[in-house]
Formats: structure tokens, C-alpha cells, sequence
């Protein structure tokens, strides 16, 4: 009789702890929901004049592959994005592409979503020039990735909406992998500003030009690349990385 109590009162503190847990769980998962969705409150400022589109859903009028004159092969377009896969056994970039027109001071929207594992970025201040071979000698990136599972989602600086290797993100808003994200980048050299948000949530800002931009660039893997980052104008750039990603919703307001 007295094991049978015994056994009945585990089962019961079991099944209350437990429940406990499953609660306190569930309330906790809330608590980080709510979190998340009290971050968006750092409303993107409105910015005067019209949006532009750099990209109609239907073709790539306006871009070309780094030093090429149209875009290779492996950027497709599909639901209204473009898409960029890799060709078999690939392990290189390569294929970036960038915008025909430069730019100077600006807004620029645009969604984003990475495959599991994936690697991608979004460039700006780009200099075309056999010189440089690929846009990431001269323009600085905000980080595309999946966090959960790439390795630079261990580094701080390198997680998906960081100035990459600059500056890290200050609060984690990335969507999972296969997931759309929308990234708003704005670049004012008159007001000497930068400023990141990831779906809605400011969270990174830097100077765009002198000490401190020199300052950021010199503690960065970048401090002996003798080009970078050092021109005000030049194209916007997305990256090939040997990673299926796709963009859609890219548009701009010049400043």
C-alpha cells in the first residue's frame, strides 16, 4: 500500500511539474513573441519623393553581373524574385550582380530569404573596375545569412543584418531560414549617417565617411584593403556566395 502512495505521489508531481514547465514554457515563448513584436517600434522615418524600382518582378532591366554585360545564368527569376542558385559541385562566388546606375545618398528596401545554411549580402558604394574583380574589394555589405546554421552566426559581427564585420546587429529580428525578410538601408553622406533595419527594427547605425568610418574599417578585416569603402558613389551590389538566395521588392529614394 505504502509503495502504491509512493508511486501515485511521483505521478502526480510529475504530472504538475510538468505541467508547470509546459506552462511556464509556453508563457515564456510568449513573453519572447511579444518581445520581438515590441522591438517594431523604430519606425522607418518617411523620406520625401517617390520610390523607385530597381527590380519589376519580371526582369533584370537595370542589372548586370559584375563586369559582364548581362546576368549569367544562374540568376532566374521566379514568383516575382530573383533567384540565385548555384550550378552543381560550385563551391565559389563569382556571379554577383549590381545596378546599372550609381548611387550616392539613399533609401533602398528590399526583401530578402536565404536557404538553410546560406550566405549572401547586399552591397553598396560598389566600384566597377577590372582592378577590384568582385564587388567586395570597395563595397561594404549588410550581412544575408542564416544564423541558426551557418558559421557566421557564431560571430556577432557576421550574423544576418550586421554591417558586416563592423558592427553587429544589436537586437536578433532575422526570420528563419526560407523565410522572407525586408532590410532597409539607408546611406546620407550629408548627414554623415547609416542606419539598418531589419524588419522594422533599427539595429545597426554608423558614420558612412571619415574618422569614424575610418575607425570602424581599420579594427575590420578590411583595414589593409587600400579601396575599400573609400567612394561615396557606386553601385548597389547583391552577392553570389555559392548559396541559393533569393530578393524581391527592391526599391530606392535618392536623397
Amino acid at each position: 500500500m505504502l509503495k502504491k502512495v509512493i508511486i501515485l505521489a511521483v505521478v502526480f508531481a510529475v504530472g504538475f511539474f510538468g505541467t508547470k514547465y509546459v506552462l511556464k514554457k509556453m508563457k515564456s515563448d510568449k513573453q519572447v513573441e511579444m518581445s520581438i513584436e515590441s522591438r517594431t517600434i523604430d519606425k522607418i522615418p518617411e523620406i520625401e519623393g517617390d520610390w523607385v524600382t530597381l527590380f519589376d518582378g519580371k526582369s533584370f532591366n537595370g542589372w548586370h553581373q559584375y563586369l559582364k554585360d548581362s546576368v549569367g545564368s544562374e540568376w532566374t527569376i521566379v514568383d516575382d524574385a530573383m533567384v540565385f542558385t548555384p550550378a552543381p559541385n560550385r563551391d565559389k562566388g563569382g556571379s554577383d550582380i549590381v545596378t546599372d546606375k550609381e548611387f550616392t545618398n539613399f533609401v533602398l528596401s528590399i526583401d530578402w530569404k536565404i536557404s538553410e545554411g546560406g550566405n549572401s549580402g547586399i552591397f553598396w558604394g560598389v566600384q566597377e573596375s577590372e582592378e577590384f574583380v568582385v564587388p567586395y574589394l570597395t563595397g561594404p555589405e549588410i550581412q544575408v545569412l542564416d544564423n541558426e546554421r551557418h558559421p557566421d552566426g557564431k560571430l556577432e559581427n557576421h550574423r544576418a543584418g550586421s554591417l558586416y564585420d563592423m558592427i553587429a546587429p544589436s537586437q536578433l529580428v532575422v526570420k528563419p531560414a526560407g523565410e522572407w525578410n525586408t532590410c532597409v538601408l539607408k546611406v546620407d553622406h550629408n548627414t554623415n549617417t547609416g542606419k539598418v533595419w531589419l524588419n522594422k527594427v533599427l539595429i545597426v547605425e554608423f558614420p558612412v565617411h571619415g574618422e569614424g568610418w575610418e575607425a570602424l574599417v581599420q579594427n575590420s578585416k578590411f583595414k589593409n584593403w587600400k579601396s575599400f569603402g573609400i567612394h561615396q558613389t557606386g553601385r548597389i551590389g547583391l552577392q553570389d556566395h555559392a548559396d541559393t538566395v533569393s530578393f524581391r521588392n527592391i526599391k530606392i529614394k535618392e536623397l
